[in-house]
This record gives C-alpha cells, structure tokens and sequence, in this order.
C-alpha cells in the first residue's frame, strides 16, 4: 500500500472513531454554558432597542392647569333707568292738577297769590284764574314790578281789592279753596296756561286802550305783555 494510501485510511478511521463518540456521549450542546450562547446569540441577532423612541416633530401637549373657582359678586344694575317727565304729564287736565292740590297754606307769599286769584277771578274758569296767578308771578320776575307777590298786590294802584296796603282774606269764603289750588298749580308750575308771559290785564268791560301786546282772553279778563 502506499504511503498516500496509508494517510486517507488512517483519516478515514479517525472521522469514524469521532463520530461514534459523538453518538454515544452527552450532547455537546448540552455542555455549553448558557453565557457563550447568550453571546452568541447576540452576535448572530440585530438589536432591537426595548424604549420607543419618541416622535422628532411632535410637540409636547401642554398640561392643563386648574384653577380656582373665584365668586364674583355683581351688584344688581336696573336694566330700565329712570324718566323724568315734564310736570304736565303728571295730570291729564287744569282740573286734575287743581283737584290734587291741598288747601293748607302756611307761607305769607302763597297766601297773597290765593287772594290775588280770589278776589280777581273768582267765579272765573279755571284756565282764567290761572293766568291771573301766571300774570302776578310774572311780575315778580320781570325787574319792572316788586320782586315779592305780596310787594306787587299792594304796590300803589295796581289792584283794586287792596285797601291800605293790605291785602284782605278771604279764607273759609265760597271758592276760597279753588283759588288756594290755582295758587300752588301756577307757583309749582304745574300746567302751562294762555297766559304764561302775561303782565297785565283788564276786565273785558273796560278799554284801557293800551299799547301792550294783547296775548290772550281768557273768562272777563284780556291779558297782555
């Protein structure tokens, strides 16, 4: 046999002679220890990362926050304001103003306008004893007569009715109440009359044949400015 041969059989017997051994003896597996084939394993496997990786473009939500109740006290506002009316709105008529009126008089200057409207008008309408009261009251404001109602009753020759300087009462007499209320409806200025820029009048009986403006006629009396 030749030398080449002798080689190949003697190969050939070792390979037979391991793999007996490998069938007959504990697996070799079995003698590997865990740590090699983790490492191994390792070697063999690509990574695979355990945390999720947050998105790059997502913005982090922002976090509500809670607040605290606050109690907010709102004072109670009138939703309609208030209107103020002209004073003739108050009354429907002349003879509802005078009807409201009472027939208490405890101040001088009104107890001469009631005289001034009794003993010039009574008996007259309601609208004519009102400018009679108008008129006085305009001359008290004019800067041509005296400035009091009293002062223009008794200024000399202006007023019939007074005698001396004084001027007469004509308190619990017939009509004597509704002149009281005309008083008080004119100084108030309760109603608006024909008469209203008045500072004179006559008797329809008579003709003074004056220059003035004749502005209205109201019962017997013609009233000017």
């Amino acid at each position: 046999m030749s030398l080449f041969a002798r080689a190949a059989s003697a190969a050939a017997l070792t390979l037979c002679a391991g793999l007996l051994l490998g069938t007959t003896s504990p697996g070799f597996a079995q003698d590997v220890p865990s740590a090699h084939v983790s490492t191994l394993n390792a070697l063999a496997l690509p990574q695979v990362p355990t945390t999720p990786i947050a998105p790059e473009t997502e913005a982090a939500a922002p976090q509500a926050t809670s607040q605290p109740a606050v109690l907010q006290m709102v004072q109670s506002i009138p939703t309609t304001p208030a209107v103020v009316q002209d004073e003739d709105d108050d009354y429907d008529s002349l003879a509802d103003a005078v009807a409201d009126q009472s027939a208490a008089l405890d101040d001088a200057e009104m107890r001469c306008l009631a005289a001034g409207v009794y003993f010039e008008s009574k008996g007259e309408p309601l609208a004519g004893q009102l400018a009679v009261a108008q008129t006085i009251l305009n001359r008290t404001k004019s800067g041509r007569f005296p400035k009091s109602i009293c002062g223009v009753l008794t200024q000399a020759g202006q007023f019939s009715f007074v005698r001396g300087g004084t001027v007469p009462t004509a308190e619990g007499r017939a009509g004597w109440t509704t002149a009281v209320a005309v008083a008080k409806v004119a100084a108030n200025e309760l109603w608006d009359g024909a008469a209203d820029n008045a500072l004179y009048f006559h008797a329809r009986r008579v003709s003074p044949g004056w220059r003035a403006t004749k502005i209205a006629a109201i019962g017997n009396h013609v009233f000017y400015r």
